[in-house]
């Protein structure tokens, strides 16, 4: 398998959280002008989110992993996967590349730049809304790495279209994503105050999927061989 430069890694998870992001925001932004039916909006923003992962998880997982998260890249920073150097250049990578996203939304429909959200996203159960759409996200990855590698691209997509609908918080499960649509006023926005409840569970989801995992995945175990016992044979 080839290893990329970290250059290119970084370019690529700065690219892929851009446009992960710019479908997030400006989905919703054409959903909401599209429809004034909540359902309707929701259904707009879910489709293309699953639909995009799809696509940039099978163009640049060979190139970067295809994070696009700082707990995914934490996960495999604690499995020892990718050193504590790389994960630090990775959560930037991410992080400028999802405001940028914003960014980018926001121009593409003509709206300023530079906005703060005042959406409301907090209490409990958003909050365990995110440990579980969290938790469902690293499990399914961490389960394909062993099982369906090839399938990961579509089981993501698919984990993140579901959890939108199943989880109250409609499955941020991912800080950079998080913190990126803070910076807008639209229908993906998140409050900047409600930030710290979002990223603090969704670290504690994926510690939790990556030690349910470990512990699910460590390998069949040897079981003692059946003996004919003697006088029998």
């Amino acid at each position: 398998m080839t290893t990329f430069e970290l250059k290119r890694r970084l370019f690529a998870e700065t690219l892929g959280t851009a446009l992960l992001v710019a479908t997030v925001v400006g989905s919703g932004i054409m959903a909401d002008r599209l429809s004034d039916d909540a359902a309707v909006s929701l259904l707009g923003n879910t489709i293309p989110t699953g639909a995009i992962l799809v696509v940039l998880i099978t163009l640049l997982g060979p190139i970067s992993g295809a994070h696009f998260n700082p707990v995914v890249t934490m996960v495999f920073a604690v499995r020892r996967e990718i050193s504590s150097r790389d994960t630090l250049f990775y959560v930037l990578a991410q992080v400028i590349g999802g405001i940028a996203g914003t960014w980018i939304a926001h121009a593409m429909f003509d709206l300023p730049i530079l906005q703060v959200s005042q959406t409301v996203r907090a209490g409990t159960g958003q909050w365990i809304a995110e440990i579980v759409a969290t938790f469902g996200l690293l499990f399914t990855i961490l389960c394909s790495l062993r099982f369906r590698s090839d399938a990961i691209p579509w089981l993501v997509g698919l984990n993140i279209t579901a959890a939108y609908w199943a989880t109250a918080s409609t499955s941020f499960a991912n800080p950079a994503v998080a913190i990126a649509r803070s910076f807008t006023d639209t229908f993906s926005g998140i409050r900047p105050l409600d930030l710290p409840g979002f990223i603090a569970s969704e670290a504690v989801g994926a510690l939790l999927a990556a030690a349910v995992a470990g512990w699910l995945l460590a390998g069949p175990s040897s079981l003692p061989k059946t003996t004919t016992p003697k006088g029998a044979e």
